[in-house]
């Protein structure tokens, strides 16, 4: 996938001006970034481009403005950030786009580094606006997109800028694609297996299509969070009050069944962690079926042993979904011990971004990975297809 892909030796970036679309949609709390991950992600990339003498023009979006100028999601804590990493001054525009952005790329050295505001703030980025496509790529030379984790969404400064200039992918968006087209290489019975996926979250429908992927390369498929209770009432148990989606029945037994066909194994939860309400002071036990009145809210111990057990044997291991609640204590042990796990392994663990990521940071474990993707839907989209919309856009540019 990645040989497909022009690369930044592609782009002439002495003294060019080179529009970078990066994920700075960062937490904030007030004016101040609570966690920079993603800023530090895409550093590699922006210092790569401002030390070959490009004048180096950042765009991304922030939470979701709706089209409108938002204060509390501006970019500018984002702006101050990223000053701090790079060390340097960089410039702000309060606009996206229009005569006053343009002057100030135009006042550049090469080098330097400009940050746009927020492009949610207009209406044409998620609309996919021509024109609005077209206004950025007046700003610059030439394109690179380094903004793996939007780069499943067909949006103006993702799909719509690359059909204006010569573009490239970044450095974080080709160390993406080398870690999880490995994972859809994976075949046979090469070093790569066991191969272990893990999901969780809350819905079986966001996922249906990735659990047929992966149960076309995978040994053992682990169900955990909100989704299992789906398939755990598909085969006649009781769940209690546990979410479920009642019109994903039929379909989630079709899921086992082509799992079985294929070979590979499934674990569901053995035992569960339930309260008799959704709140973080609710009183927790341990309880193998579920009794009418209680919701589970997390795997419990016997299963985390259980999988603990297999995982060990594994040599790659995909996880993509909290196995409960993590965020409330009492319901945060099975997200935390597949962590642990997962830790202690030998072969490749790969955490596939979103709320699996938060929560390896928040248990500190994030260093003991091999690779937390920064895009939980990208990944596992570009797992499901082996192809994202950003990437098509830039390889027929």
């Amino acid at each position: 996938m990645t040989t497909a892909l022009p690369t930044l030796d592609r782009l002439n970036l002495a003294d060019a001006t080179i529009l970078c679309r990066v994920d700075f949609n960062v937490p904030l709390k007030g004016e101040t970034v609570v966690d920079d991950t993603r800023i530090r992600g895409a550093l590699p990339t922006i210092r790569h481009l401002t030390s070959e003498g490009a004048r180096v023009v950042i765009a991304s979006h922030l939470g979701r403005p709706k089209g409108q100028k938002n204060p509390a999601m501006t970019l500018l804590p984002a702006a101050a950030k990223l000053a701090e990493h790079l060390e340097t001054d960089v410039v702000f525009s309060h606009d996206t786009t229009g005569p006053a952005v343009a002057d100030l790329v135009k006042e550049l050295e090469p080098g330097g580094v400009l940050v746009l505001e927020n492009l949610r703030f207009h209406a044409g980025e998620k609309g996919n606006d021509t024109g609005f496509a077209k206004d950025l790529a007046a700003l610059a030379d030439g394109f690179v997109n380094d903004a793996f984790g939007t780069m499943h969404r067909s949006h103006a400064s993702i799909t719509g800028v690359a059909a204006h200039l010569p573009g490239a992918v970044g450095l974080l968006v080709q160390r993406e694609l080398e870690v999880l087209g490995s994972l859809i290489a994976a075949s046979g019975s090469d070093n790569r297996h066991p191969f272990a996926a893990i999901l969780g979250g809350a819905k079986v429908s966001d996922k249906i299509g990735v659990i047929d992927a992966l149960s076309r390369r995978v040994d053992h498929l682990f169900i955990g969070g909100a989704m299992a209770y789906t398939f755990l009432a598909a085969e006649g148990h009781a769940v209690g009050e546990s979410r479920v989606e009642e019109d994903k029945l039929e379909l989630a037994l079709r899921l086992l069944n082509r799992c079985k066909q294929r070979g590979v194994k499934v674990h569901l939860p053995s035992d569960h962690v339930v309260a008799e309400r959704f709140a973080e002071d609710a009183e927790a036990k341990v309880v193998e079926e579920i009794p009418d009145g209680a919701m589970g809210l997390d795997i419990g111990p016997q299963t985390l042993s259980e999988w603990s057990r297999v995982l060990a044997t594994c040599n790659t291991v995909f996880w993509n979904g909290p196995m409960g609640v993590f965020e409330w204590d009492s319901f945060a042990a099975g997200t935390r011990g597949i962590a642990e796990r997962l830790a202690k392994l030998e072969g490749t663990t790969v955490v596939g971004g979103g709320d699996s990521a938060a929560a390896v940071a928040k248990f500190g474990l994030a260093d003991q990975m091999s690779h937390i993707s920064t895009g939980g839907g990208a990944s596992l989209e570009f797992l499901e297809h082996g192809d994202l919309p950003g990437l098509a856009a830039i390889r027929s540019a």
